[in-house]
């Protein structure tokens, strides 16, 4: 295994097109091939589907969260119990969110200081604050490979001056974060904000690779989009912004996961993404294939002999009809969750895999142009 972290083109001299790349980096819990998509985990578990069934999914990371574990059941149980991997009997790699999101999704319920944040639990109102120190050990605590630095998340359409403070505040907490001792097998990835202002962006990067140079982060997030901007701001900043990120580390946009959105930043040279969509689509009955959009819960589906997806592979569309998952989600049954979720996840997961193979096979273009075109077919 190589050093960990270490980012590793791929040995084929296809592993790049235009700016999208195909790599790897090691991990304590094994290796990661990007582009790929990160299935969220906030609470110890990926919603509606189990760890056996996660396995066939067979995703390169997982998520947990900072904030939600160390409410409940507390980041020191979970260590009792071996870390995180050990709780939720996943052996591969897991990435920890810092809580940062959380705390700003929080407006109402907290109140930033320079020391931190100090917030409302919006399970029963008790009172907490998160430091960037108590984010560094609360991550400690769970054992994740990857660790987040605790950023504040501006809001998408913050004034330029209190996002200029806010940027400040991030790179002041991240030498807080960075002076914090993990344990050996974990990675600090330093997270750069910005909003949409490139010249801010590459500022705030400055900063950034200042305190890089005196002791290396292993990886490079992009923060604060979609969060309330436009999808064309947040297109044309990833287009100028992301190929000023290193190249010789994981680079990872947060919290974007449309399959529109992760071929886009695949494009742009992104290796790693996570978002709450498939899952949470999957509840509510909307499917994403390979030939669009499908609402399972339409009249249409009701005597329909066909699978979700006849291009997917997955349990839910080798076994069932469109039918049943129809006649399911229409009565409520808990199963209708999974069975939809394990076919969201498996195609996001799937989306990024196939896009790598074609990175490595020289036909990237072409299968860019084809899945986009595919998208376009109206619902059958």
């Amino acid at each position: 295994m190589s050093q960990l972290f270490d980012y590793t083109f791929d040995k084929h001299p296809s592993a790049l097109s235009g700016h999208a790349r195909a790599g790897q980096f090691a991990t304590h819990h094994g290796v990661v091939l990007t582009p790929a998509f990160m299935p969220v985990g906030t609470q110890g578990t990926v919603k509606g589907v189990s760890p056996l069934q996660l396995k066939e999914i067979a995703p390169q990371v997982i998520l947990g969260n900072t904030y939600h574990l160390g409410l409940r059941p507390g980041d020191e149980l979970i260590a009792r119990f071996g870390g995180l991997h050990k709780f939720m009997a996943w052996n591969g790699p897991i990435l920890t969110d810092s809580g940062g999101f959380q705390i700003f999704s929080l407006s109402s319920l907290r109140r930033i200081t320079e020391e931190g944040v100090a917030f409302q639990s919006h399970h029963d109102g008790s009172r907490h604050f998160l430091s960037p120190e108590r984010s560094m050990e609360i991550q400690r605590n769970l054992g994740s490979d990857i660790v987040m630095a605790l950023d504040e998340c501006p809001a998408g359409r913050m004034d330029r001056d209190k996002l200029e403070l806010s940027m400040a505040r991030t790179t002041r907490w991240l030498k807080r974060c960075r002076d914090y001792p993990l344990a050996d097998h974990q990675g600090l990835f330093a997270i750069n904000q910005g909003g949409t202002h490139l010249d801010l962006r590459q500022s705030h990067l400055a900063e950034i690779l200042e305190l890089d140079a005196k002791t290396p982060f292993q990886g490079f997030a992009v923060g604060g989009l979609s969060v309330g901007e436009a999808k064309e701001e947040m297109n044309a900043t990833l287009a100028e912004f992301v190929q000023c990120l290193p190249k010789d580390r994981p680079r990872y946009l947060m919290g974007v996961g449309t399959p529109e959105d992760l071929l886009f930043g695949i494009e742009q040279g992104v290796d790693l993404f996570d978002c709450v969509l498939p899952t949470r689509e999957a509840r509510h009955g909307r499917l994403l294939t390979s030939r669009g959009r499908v609402n399972i819960k339409n009249a249409r589906h009701r005597e329909s002999h066909e699978p979700v997806d006849p291009d997917c592979s997955c349990y839910t569309c080798k076994t069932f009809t469109r039918a049943y998952l129809h006649h399911l989600f229409r009565v409520g049954e808990l199963l209708a969750s999974t069975l939809n979720s394990i076919h969201n996840l498996s195609y996001t997961v799937g989306l990024t895999r196939a896009a790598r193979q074609a990175l490595l096979e020289d036909r990237f273009p072409d299968f860019a142009s084809r899945t986009r075109t595919n998208w376009q077919t109206e619902e059958p």
